[in-house]
């Protein structure tokens, strides 16, 4: 048949254009352009310009941004989509910056992410995408990259400690035999006497660490509890009932664990049941915009202490992106102490106390608003009647409608998962990295509506 489109590989009459490869409104062109408007200079100056001319980092950061955007994340995906798609071919201007390339940019550089998320965020509410009004919070479980297979407990470190002690012994206890005839066949009692010294070696590593990690948490712990006691009597003018806390004992329990692949990841409660190597990774999200205003990681199962660290990070934020007025949690993060917190912070907290059923009952929905608190009123108080209202109950409605589609659309759509990178600090650059991606695919949804 004669009547087909003829197929054409032989190649142009005129060099191709990278900038005619996609439409006008595309993702990658808006990444492009919002990278072309940040201040890369510190990551510039780290280049010591010597040797061969290196991939500039707006480009590299352009790829893995895209790459974040659209389920593209290890640095050997990336290197084959630079030359199998034309969205990563126009980021990397029809070059293709290798793996090992991308992937050092990538540990090198995570570190930086944290004040270009800001710069983004600054962009936003220049485009007036932006405003800080009401936030919510919330917390999601993302798997480390390590299996929870890897972990060691305290107790099963010393029965192995104890074991290989003895197998030690009967290997040296072998080896003062005068007949050789014991010895079994092919077997080198100096080999398996060295491989369970390096075992046993890795072991008194790693209990060391389970031991410092536990001091160092019940000594935070203890100094925390003797903080609170002591603002406490400032503020009452009164000594606090009951016995000053004790200090740390200094025993490790057998349940206390490290993960050998990566010591700072934690095992974890994961959705639908079971346990899993993880971090507990928090976004705040803007309402309205659903843009994420700050980001952090952290390796406590239990949210609710971590409303004070992001308090920190909402009120680090520039003036110029405005403050927040209204903070929206779930139970998680709820404590007397956490919303005097809001209350000092001048954010009016909404923080559930219960889980609540889907349909309330028309007696509760029609039930009469209770009478303000008094001015002297506690700020639990306040925030509990506040919950009461009819404009209480609208404005916490908004929480769940907020991060939680934010998380959903970052594990589901984005496909992100679990963390590349190892480590706490290496995590933290990398969320902030996903975070920011997230903002950037949002952005450019926002300025298309």
């Amino acid at each position: 048949m004669s009547n087909f489109r003829p197929i054409n590989r032989t190649g142009f009459l005129l060099p191709p254009s990278v900038d005619e490869w996609l439409p006008q409104r595309h993702l990658a062109r808006f990444v492009v352009d919002v990278i072309d408007r940040l201040d890369l200079s510190e990551l510039e100056k780290s280049y010591r310009g010597s040797g061969s001319a290196p991939y500039h980092p707006a480009m590299l950061l352009g790829l893995l941004i895209y790459g974040y955007a659209t389920r593209v994340f290890s640095s050997r995906a990336l290197e084959r989509a630079s030359y199998d798609s034309l969205a990563f071919r126009f980021i990397a201007g029809n070059d293709h910056p290798d793996h090992d390339t991308i992937a050092a940019f990538r540990r090198r550089f995570i570190g930086h992410i944290e004040p270009l998320f800001v710069e983004v965020l600054k962009l936003a509410r220049a485009m007036g995408m932006l405003k800080l009004g009401i936030v919510a919070l919330d917390g999601t479980k993302v798997h480390a990259h390590a299996s929870r297979h890897s972990a060691l407990s305290y107790g099963h470190a010393k029965k192995l400690e104890k074991r290989l002690k003895k197998e030690v012994h009967q290997l040296l206890k072998l080896a003062e035999q005068s007949d050789a005839d014991d010895i079994p066949d092919g077997m080198s009692i100096p080999e398996e006497l060295e491989r369970r010294e390096a075992r046993l070696a890795a072991i008194a590593e790693a209990k060391a660490k389970i031991e410092a990690r536990v001091e160092q948490r019940e000594q935070a712990e203890y100094q925390a509890k003797l903080a609170a006691r002591k603002e406490k009597q400032e503020r009452t003018g009164k000594k606090p009932r009951g016995r000053p806390p004790e200090p740390p004992s200094g025993t490790v329990g057998t349940q206390e664990q490290i993960n050998l692949t990566d010591e700072d990841s934690r095992i974890m409660p994961v959705p639908g049941g079971g346990f899993d190597q993880s971090y507990n990774a928090q976004a705040a999200v803007a309402a309205g915009s659903l843009l994420v205003v700050a980001p952090a990681v952290t390796q406590a199962t239990n949210d609710k202490e971590q409303l004070a660290r992001m308090i920190g990070k909402l009120k680090g934020l520039p003036r110029e992106l405005g403050r927040p007025k209204r903070l929206l949690a779930d139970g998680g993060y709820l404590s007397e102490a956490n919303v005097e917190r809001c209350a000092a912070a001048g954010i009016e907290p909404l923080i559930a106390v219960k889980r609540e059923g889907h349909h309330r009952t028309w007696r509760q929905r029609f039930a009469p608003v209770p009478q303000p608190p008094p001015d002297s009123a506690t700020p639990m108080q306040k925030m509990l009647h506040r919950l009461k209202t009819p404009a209480g109950r609208k404005l916490y409605a908004l929480r769940k409608q907020t991060p939680e589609p934010v998380f959903g659309i970052i594990k589901a759509t984005m496909g992100f998962r679990q963390f590349l990178l190892r480590g706490l600090e290496s995590v933290q650059g990398e969320w902030s990295l996903v975070t920011m991606s997230w903002n950037l695919k949002r952005m450019f949804a926002l300025q298309e509506a």
